[in-house]
C-alpha cells in the first residue's frame, strides 16, 4: 500500500480592500489577505464508485481512507488492497479493494453523505440511521480534559492561524492526549482525515473521543458511530437530529465547549 501523500501549498495571498462600515470618511485600504485553497479531490474506488469531494488538498490519502471507512464502504484497512495518488493527477486517489470484499451496489450503498457539502437526499434515511452501530463503553474522562484538549488543539491548527478558514478535528484518548488531528475547509473532511490517519498508523479509533471546531450535525455523529468514537466535543451547537442519533448510538455528545464550561446532551456518565 502506498502511504505517501505530498502536502501541497494550500495557502494563497490575494489582494483585497478593507473598508469601514462605520466611518464613511475612512478610505478603503489595500491589503494582502491569506486564504485557504479548495480543490476537488476524486476518490476512484475500482468496481464500486467514484466520489468527488471539495476539500483542502492535504492528507488526501488519509481523507480517502477515512471517508470510505466512515461512510461504510470499507469495514477496516484490511479491505483496501491499493491506495495511491494517480500518476497524472495528485488530486485523484486510486483505490482497489481486496478481492474478497463484496462490491457495493449503487442503489443499496449505506452512505449518509456522498460529498463534503453534508447530508444528501435519501428516501431511506431512517433505515440508514437505524443501521448505525452502537459504540462501546470504554471511555471515561475528567471534565477538565475537555478544556485541555482544546488548549492543545491550538498547536495543531497552522492553517487556521494563517487564514482563519480551516476547521480541525482531533482524536484523543482517556488522558486527553491527541493521537491524530487534521485541518480542512470542510468539517466533515477534517474528521475523515483524522480518522484516516489513525487507520493508516494502525491506531484504533474505537473508545476514543474527538474534539471538533465546528457545529454538530447528523452526518458527523454517523461518522463517529461507524468509527466507534464514544465522545464528541464541539465548540458550537448541535442539531436535534445529531442529539437523537448520538443518544441512540450510545455516544456522549458535548457541545458549547468553552474555557470553563460545556453542555452534555447525551450519556453524561462518561464525563466525571
Amino acid at each position: 500500500m502506498d502511504e505517501s501523500d505530498k502536502q501541497p501549498d494550500v495557502l494563497k495571498h490575494v489582494q483585497a480592500q478593507r473598508i469601514s462600515t462605520g466611518d464613511t470618511n475612512h478610505p478603503p485600504q489595500q491589503e494582502s489577505v491569506c486564504v485557504i485553497k479548495e480543490a476537488p479531490v476524486t476518490i476512484d474506488v475500482e468496481g464500486v464508485e467514484t466520489y468527488t469531494i471539495l476539500c483542502t488538498p492535504t492528507d488526501r490519502l488519509a481523507m480517502a481512507v477515512g471517508f470510505l471507512y466512515t461512510e461504510g464502504v470499507i469495514e477496516s484497512l484490511e479491505d483496501v488492497k491499493v491506495i495511491k495518488e494517480c500518476d497524472d493527477d495528485s488530486n485523484t486517489i486510486r483505490v482497489q479493494l481486496t478481492s474478497d470484499r463484496p462490491r457495493i451496489d449503487d442503489a443499496d450503498r449505506n452512505l449518509l453523505i456522498v460529498s463534503s457539502c453534508g447530508l444528501c437526499g435519501s428516501e431511506n434515511l431512517k433505515q440508514r440511521i437505524e443501521s448505525l452501530p452502537k459504540v462501546g463503553d470504554k471511555l471515561s474522562i475528567e471534565a477538565a480534559i475537555l478544556r485541555s484538549v482544546y488548549d492543545d488543539l491550538r498547536d495543531y491548527q497552522p492553517l487556521f492561524k494563517a487564514s482563519g478558514g480551516a476547521h480541525a478535528a482531533a482524536l484523543f484518548d482517556e488522558d486527553g492526549k491527541i493521537i491524530a488531528s487534521a485541518e480542512d475547509s470542510g468539517r466533515h473532511n477534517a474528521l475523515d482525515k483524522a480518522i484516516g490517519k489513525c487507520l493508516l498508523n494502525g491506531q484504533p479509533t474505537a473508545g476514543r473521543g474527538v474534539a471538533l471546531t465546528s457545529r454538530l450535525r447528523l452526518e458527523m455523529v454517523g461518522k463517529c458511530a461507524r468509527s466507534g468514537i464514544e465522545l464528541i466535543a464541539a465548540v458550537s451547537a448541535p442539531t436535534s437530529m445529531a442529539i437523537d442519533v448520538a443518544q441512540g448510538c450510545n455516544i456522549t455528545l458535548c457541545a458549547f465547549v468553552r474555557e470553563t464550561r460545556a453542555t452534555v446532551f447525551t450519556h453524561p456518565g462518561r464525563v466525571v
